[in-house]
C-alpha cells in the first residue's frame, strides 16, 4: 500500500481541497440534500474555493489542517481538520501545539483580500435543512464539555482514491499528536466513515438516528459519536 505523505496546508492549497472535500461529500446521501437540486458539484467546488482560504487562517491557535499527499504525483488526496482543547494549543515553551499543521499566516492584505474573495461565494443550502443537526449537536455538545478533547472536525477522500488507507493515515498522525499530548479524540462520524474509526481503536459513545425522508432522503441519517481514549503509561 502506498504510503501516503501527511503534510500542513496553506492558503495555497484552497482548490485541490474544494474539489477533493466537495467531490468527497457530494457521494454522502443527507450532504446532498442540504443544497437546492440544481446545483451541482462543480459549482459547488468553485465556490468552495473561494471560500477556504479563509476557512484555512481561521482560529489558527486552536485549529489544525492536515492534507494527504501522493508522493508519487505531489496531487492532494485527502483531507483532516482538527480542533485542539483550550489549554491545549500551545507547548510548554510557549510556542504553538502541533506546528507542523498549523496553517502559516499571510499579510493583512492577503487575509482582506481573502475576505473579500470569501463573501463572494454563493453559500445558501436549503433553509428547511437547517435544522438537521439540532439534536446532534445537543449531544457533541454534552460530550465536548465532560473534558477535554481533540477534535476531528472534517475528514475527506475524494471518491476516487476511497479504499486506498488515505484516510487510515490522517487519522493515524492526529492518533499519533493526541498520544502525545495526552488529550483524547472526539469524532461524530457518518455511516461511511465509522468503520475507519472503529479499525483504529475507537468506541461508540452515543449515536443519533433520523429519518431523513421528509427532506427527500433515504429514510435514516445516522450520527454516530465515538472517542478514541489515550491509553495508559505502564506501570514502572
Amino acid at each position: 500500500m502506498t504510503a501516503w505523505r501527511i503534510e500542513g496546508c496553506t492558503v495555497a492549497n484552497a482548490a485541490a481541497l474544494a474539489r477533493n472535500n466537495m467531490s468527497a461529500f457530494w457521494e454522502d446521501p443527507t450532504w446532498i440534500l442540504l443544497w437546492p437540486k440544481e446545483i451541482t458539484r462543480e459549482f459547488m467546488i468553485e465556490q468552495a474555493a473561494k471560500r477556504y482560504p479563509r476557512l484555512l487562517l481561521g482560529e489558527r491557535y486552536t485549529t489544525r489542517h492536515q492534507k494527504a499527499v501522493d508522493p508519487a504525483t505531489g496531487a492532494l488526496v485527502g483531507y483532516a481538520r482538527w480542533i485542539l482543547p483550550a489549554g491545549h494549543s500551545t507547548a510548554e515553551d510557549g510556542s504553538p501545539e502541533w506546528p507542523e499543521a498549523q496553517v502559516p499566516d499571510v499579510s493583512g492584505d492577503e487575509k482582506r483580500h481573502f475576505e473579500e474573495l470569501a463573501q463572494s461565494a454563493w453559500w445558501n443550502g436549503r433553509k428547511e435543512m437547517r435544522s438537521i443537526d439540532d439534536k446532534n449537536d445537543v449531544v457533541m455538545d454534552r460530550i465536548l464539555a465532560e473534558r477535554p478533547y481533540i477534535k476531528l472536525e472534517y475528514l475527506a477522500v475524494h471518491p476516487e482514491n476511497k479504499g486506498k488507507g488515505i484516510a487510515t493515515a490522517l487519522v493515524e498522525s492526529g492518533i499519533k499528536q493526541a498520544e502525545r499530548i495526552g488529550v483524547p479524540i472526539f469524532v461524530m462520524s457518518y455511516k461511511a466513515g465509522r468503520g475507519v474509526y472503529e479499525r483504529l481503536g475507537f468506541r461508540e459513545v452515543d449515536r443519533v438516528i433520523q429519518d431523513d425522508s421528509q427532506y427527500g432522503g433515504k429514510g435514516e441519517y445516522g450520527a454516530y459519536f465515538m472517542i478514541y481514549d489515550i491509553p495508559e503509561a505502564p506501570d514502572r
